[in-house]
């Protein structure tokens, strides 16, 4: 259909056209998602699919279009750069909303809502396409947006201690995964969103969080020797991702219960990766 039709839709308040099959919609949709245009994928499909979703059209249907969201993780997995990026990222933002459905009102199975975080975590593992905002095309931002989505997962009832601290391990995976480019576009700070909320659930223990805050210090006190790279690359990410977990900690609303003792742990991670700026002067 044409962009002119979507323009309708929105101007209508996104209600559900009668004149065609929700399947034939949800389809096109889809499609958009992964359109390089970011009026028609970031603009047109996904605001319609997310207020979709949120509105509960799809909550007979939830389970197939979270697996259709899914599968569209793995479209063009593996390019460096590449517009199938577009429909990975932008799959990973709709999972989120379907799971955050599932988290108002149970829809789906506990097994299913599983399924679902394996393979967003292995798809935010081996995304290569680190770009965040692509000029002429929009965002990228396929670490933010599955941050996003990460977040979402935590917040749900299937997901207890276990599950919440893999979401912790894929969330340092994805920091010390060695890169080309470094975050530059708010990731870290997405990141450090994600693991709020697996902190508010308040089921992680501070003998869990203390090793995994020890292993992001070990890589952002790293610097590596390449004589043409730049040598942040290989503990910048967990470097910036540290800063903006004690700013969050600090600041962040809903604070939860280990905040007092993790964020003296943070403190020293920061003081440990960040020696020239706070050593005490002579």
């Amino acid at each position: 259909m044409s962009g002119s039709y979507w323009k309708q839709v929105h101007a209508a308040g996104l209600a559900v056209p009668a004149d065609r099959p929700l399947d034939d919609l949800t389809a096109e949709l889809t499609r958009m998602l992964g359109d390089p245009d970011p009026e028609l994928r970031d603009a047109t499909a996904y605001p319609t699919l997310m207020t979709w979703v949120g509105r509960g059209v799809y909550d007979d249907l939830l389970p197939g279009l979270g697996d259709g969201m899914a599968a569209g993780l793995g479209v063009g997995i593996g390019e460096a750069e590449g517009d199938g990026v577009f429909r990975r990222s932008f799959s990973a933002l709709v999972l989120g909303e379907c799971i955050a459905r599932d988290n108002q009102r149970p829809l789906v199975p506990g097994g299913k809502v599983l399924e679902w975080g394996d393979r967003l975590a292995t798809w935010l593992l081996r995304e290569r396409d680190l770009r965040g905002y692509v000029p002429g095309k929009g965002w990228a931002h396929a670490v933010a947006h599955g941050a996003d989505a990460l977040g979402a997962l935590a917040d749900s009832q299937h997901v207890q201690q276990p599950e919440l601290t893999v979401l912790l391990d894929v969330v340092a995976d994805r920091l010390v995964l060695p890169v080309d480019r470094l975050f530059t576009n708010g990731e870290p700070d997405r990141l450090a969103q994600a693991v709020m909320h697996v902190l508010r659930r308040d089921v992680v223990p501070l003998a869990v969080l203390e090793p995994w805050v020890a292993r992001l210090v070990a890589t952002a006190r790293t610097r590596s020797s390449y004589d043409d790279r730049d040598p942040h690359l290989v503990g910048g990410n967990a470097e910036a991702f540290l800063r903006a977990l004690y700013l969050q900690l600090a600041l962040g609303p809903q604070p939860p219960a280990v905040r007092s003792d993790l964020i003296l742990v943070v403190v020293d991670a920061l003081r440990a990766t960040n020696p020239q700026y706070l050593a005490p002067r002579a």
